[in-house]
C-alpha cells in the first residue's frame, strides 16, 4: 500500500517542489523568507502543522500567499495513509480472524466454515452476490465502519469545538485531526460498499443513482450558499459535504450506474486521471505569475491563462514523470520490449517474524508523525503562555480604564484631563498619554499619579457620556465578537448597547472578518471604499476604528502599502468628523500577526496623530488582559468581548466628552 502510494504521488510532487525552488531562488526572491522551511515541510507531508506552527493564516493573507500553501491537504491525506493501516490492522485483530489464519470469533465470522472464510477465502467483497464470503465477512466489516464512522464524529465534534467565530479557523481547518472526518467517512464506505462485487439489482442501482445525484445538488448547494468565512461549514457544513461525496461515490462505483456512466465521459476521465497534477501546480503557478495586489482585482484573461497552464503542465507531468514511473520506464530492444524495472512485488507473509521489520519501520513513522503534530501545538501554546507571562505584570495593574491619546499632547509631550479644555464632537484636547509604542503603561493608579507619570485616567468618571450622537464603528475578526450572539448572548453587553449607553442615539456596525483598509476578499470592499461609500451617502458624525491587525499583517508578508498611508487614505475620507482609533494587540512572539508588527502599527498611529485635530486613539494594550484572549493569541474570550465593548464605549464618552 506505502510503495503504491509513494510511487503515485512523491515523483510528481518532488518535480513541482524543484521547480518552484529554481523559479522562487531566480525570479522571485520576494518570497525567500521562511521558504526553505516551506519545502522541506511539504516533502516531509508536514505542511499543514508547519503553517499552523508558523501562525500563518489561510485565511486573512492578503498579500500574494506562499506558493505552497495549498499542500496543507495532501499533507493530511499522506499523514493519514501512515496511520490507517495500523488502525485496520487493529481493526482485523480485534473484530475479524487472526492476521495468520487462526480462527477467531463466534461462527458467521470470516475464518469459520460458516462464513466461508479460511485460508482460501477470497478478499472481502469478492466473493457472492452479497459480496460476503471474502476474508472478513459482513458482520465483521461492518462493525469495523461502525468504530470508523464514530472515530469520524468525534473529529467533526473537535472542529465544532475549536471553532470560534470571529476568529481565524486555520488551525480548525488545517488540523490532521479536525479534518480526518471526511476522510474516515470515504473508509467506512469501502468497507460496507467494495467495488468488487456482482452488479446489484436494478432497483438498488437506480435508488443509488437517486443518491448520487443527491449527493451532487448537495454539493452544489453548498458551493452556492457557503464560503470559507461561514461558520456552518465548521459546525456540520463540511461534514455534509464530506456525505455528499459519499454518496456520489457509491453511485458511480456501482457497476451499471448510469451516474457512472454520465461522469464517467472522456474528457471528465481525462482530467480526473490528471487531477492531481492540477491540483499540485495550480497554486504555484498563481502565486508565481500574479502581481501582488493587482489594482485592477480580477481579472478573467490572468484567471484563464494561469488555468490553461495548470492543465498543460499537469498533462505533461502525467505523460511524463507521473504514468512512467507508475507503471515502470519501457525500452524496446532487438527482441522487442523489455521493462528497465518492473512494479516491485511484495513478499507474501508467511510468518509474524516477517512483519517486524515494516511494523518497526511504520511505526517509527507513526511516531514521528505524532510527535511533530504535538511539538507543533506545544509551541504554539508555548509561544502565546510565555509572551502573556511576560506581560502580565505590566497589564494586571493597568488603569481599568485606559487612556486616550491626542494630538495636543502629542506636540508637547505633556498631558491634560479629558475634563479640561474639550470642545465637543470636533475636540481639540482629550485625555493623553505618551505612546505605548514607547512601551510605556500607565501607573496603578493614574489619577494620584499625573503629576509625576504624566497620565491621567481616561474616563473622569464612570457615567461619562460623549457628544457623539452617531457613530461608525469599522473593524476585523477582533471586533466581530463585539456584535455576535455567540460570544456575548445578552444584547446589553454587545456594542451597540454600550454605545447607547454612552449617550450614542444610532450606531453602524461595519464589521467583517478579515477586513483591512488596502485588500479586498473575493471581490468584497475594503474599509477604505466602505467609509467613502458613508461619507458619500451623506453620513455625518464620529467614527470608531478598531482597524490594523490585518493591515499590519500584509504589511509584513510584503504589502507595498505601507501602515502610514492606510492611516492616512482612512483619514481622508473621514476629513474632519471625529474619529477614534483602536491600537491593537496581540500574543504571539512571530510571524505577521506577532506583537512587534502591532507596535509598529500603533507608532504609526502615533508618528500620524500630531497631523489631525480631531483624531484621538485609544491604548487599547495598556488595559487588554492576556486571559482576555484565546488560545490563538488575536481574538478574544466571551468575557474578554464583554470588556473590550464597554471599554471602548467608555474610550469614545473620554475622547468626545458631552458638554
Amino acid at each position: 500500500f506505502w510503495l503504491r502510494r509513494a510511487r503515485r504521488l512523491l515523483p510528481a510532487l518532488f518535480v513541482m517542489l524543484i521547480v518552484v525552488a529554481v523559479w522562487v531562488n531566480t525570479l522571485d526572491r520576494s518570497q525567500l523568507p521562511g521558504f526553505r522551511g516551506d519545502v522541506i515541510a511539504s516533502a516531509l507531508y508536514v505542511n499543514n502543522w508547519w503553517y499552523i506552527g508558523q501562525h500563518a493564516s489561510y485565511y486573512a493573507q492578503f498579500a500574494p500567499p506562499a506558493p505552497l500553501d495549498h499542500l496543507w491537504s495532501l499533507a493530511v491525506e499522506e499523514q493519514f495513509y501512515l496511520l490507517w493501516p495500523w488502525l485496520v490492522l487493529l481493526g482485523v485483530w480485534l473484530f475479524g480472524p487472526r492476521l495468520l489464519g487462526g480462527r477467531r470469533g463466534p461462527a458467521g465470522d470470516a475464518g469459520s466454515p460458516a462464513a466461508g472464510g479460511g485460508p482460501g477465502s477470497p478478499v472481502a467483497g469478492g466473493g457472492g452476490p452479497g459480496g460476503g464470503g471474502g476474508y472478513l465477512s459482513n458482520g465483521t466489516r461492518y462493525r469495523m465502519a461502525a468504530v470508523t464512522v464514530a472515530l469520524a464524529a468525534l473529529s467533526a465534534l473537535e472542529m465544532a469545538l475549536l471553532y470560534h467565530p470571529g476568529t481565524d479557523p486555520t488551525r480548525v481547518y488545517e488540523g490532521t485531526d479536525t479534518r480526518a472526518f471526511g476522510l474516515l467517512l470515504g473508509a467506512a464506505l469501502a468497507m460496507v460498499w467494495p467495488t468488487r462485487r456482482a452488479r446489484p439489482h436494478w432497483a438498488a442501482t437506480a435508488l443509488l443513482d437517486v443518491g448520487g445525484v443527491a449527493g451532487l445538488a448537495m454539493i452544489g448547494i453548498l458551493i452556492w450558499k457557503t464560503n470559507e468565512y461561514s461558520p456552518f461549514m465548521f459546525r456540520g457544513g463540511l461534514v455534509l459535504l464530506s456525505v455528499g461525496t459519499l454518496l456520489v461515490v457509491a453511485a458511480v462505483a456501482a457497476p451499471g450506474s448510469v451516474l457512472g456512466r454520465v461522469l464517467g465521459v472522456g474528457p471528465l476521465r481525462w482530467t480526473g486521471v490528471r487531477s492531481y497534477g492540477i491540483y499540485l501546480w495550480h497554486y504555484p503557478l498563481i502565486v508565481l505569475t500574479t502581481p501582488a495586489l493587482v489594482a485592477g482585482g480580477f481579472s478573467t484573461p490572468r484567471a484563464v491563462a494561469a488555468a490553461a497552464a495548470s492543465v498543460v503542465v499537469a498533462a505533461l507531468s502525467w505523460k511524463y514523470v507521473e504514468e512512467p514511473v507508475r507503471r515502470g520506464f519501457s525500452r524496446k530492444s532487438a527482441r522487442g520490449s523489455a521493462r528497465v524495472f518492473s512494479r516491485p512485488k511484495l513478499p507474501r507473509v508467511t510468518s509474524a517474524r516477517s512483519l517486524v521489520t515494516p511494523l518497526a519501520v511504520g511505526g517509527l513513522c507513526v511516531l514521528a508523525l505524532a510527535g511533530i503534530a504535538a511539538s507543533v501545538t506545544a509551541v504554539t501554546q508555548h509561544q502565546a503562555r510565555t509572551t502573556a507571562a511576560t506581560s502580565l505584570n505590566s497589564t494586571a495593574t493597568a488603569s481599568p480604564a485606559g487612556t486616550v491619546k491626542s494630538p495636543t499632547a502629542a506636540h508637547s509631550g505633556q498631558t491634560s484631563p479629558a475634563a479640561h479644555g474639550t470642545t465637543g464632537e470636533t475636540g481639540k484636547t482629550g485625555s493623553t498619554k505618551n505612546g505605548a509604542g514607547a512601551g510605556t503603561r500607565p501607573s496603578p493608579h493614574p489619577a494620584t499619579s499625573a503629576s509625576s507619570s504624566g497620565t491621567v485616567p481616561g474616563l473622569p468618571t464612570p457615567t461619562a457620556r460623549t457628544s457623539c450622537r452617531s457613530v461608525v464603528h469599522m473593524g476585523d475578526s477582533t471586533s466581530e465578537g463585539l456584535i455576535s450572539p455567540d460570544y456575548l448572548p445578552d444584547p446589553a453587553d454587545r456594542i451597540t448597547a454600550r454605545y447607547a449607553d454612552v449617550g450614542v442615539t444610532r450606531t453602524i456596525t461595519e464589521i467583517y472578518g478579515g477586513t483591512s483598509i488596502v485588500e479586498t476578499i473575493d471581490g468584497e470592499q475594503n474599509e477604505y471604499q466602505i467609509a467613502k461609500q458613508l461619507v458619500a451617502g451623506g453620513y455625518h458624525g464620529c467614527w470608531v476604528l478598531a482597524l490594523g491587525t490585518n493591515d499590519t499583517a500584509d504589511v509584513a508578508v510584503g504589502s507595498n502599502v505601507g501602515r502610514i498611508q492606510r492611516i492616512k487614505e482612512m483619514m481622508s475620507v473621514i476629513g474632519n468628523m471625529p474619529v477614534l482609533w483602536i491600537e491593537v494587540k496581540s500574543l504571539l512572539s512571530s510571524g505577521p500577526y506577532s506583537e512587534q508588527n502591532m507596535m509598529l502599527w500603533n507608532e504609526a498611529l502615533q508618528e500620524e496623530l500630531p497631523h489631525y485635530p480631531n483624531m484621538r486613539i485609544y491604548d487599547w494594550p495598556a488595559v487588554v488582559q492576556n486571559s482576555w484572549f484565546i488560545d490563538d493569541g488575536i481574538h478574544y474570550t466571551s468575557y474578554g468581548y464583554e470588556q473590550r465593548a464597554r471599554l471602548i464605549a467608555d474610550a469614545l464618552a473620554a475622547a468626545f466628552p458631552a458638554n
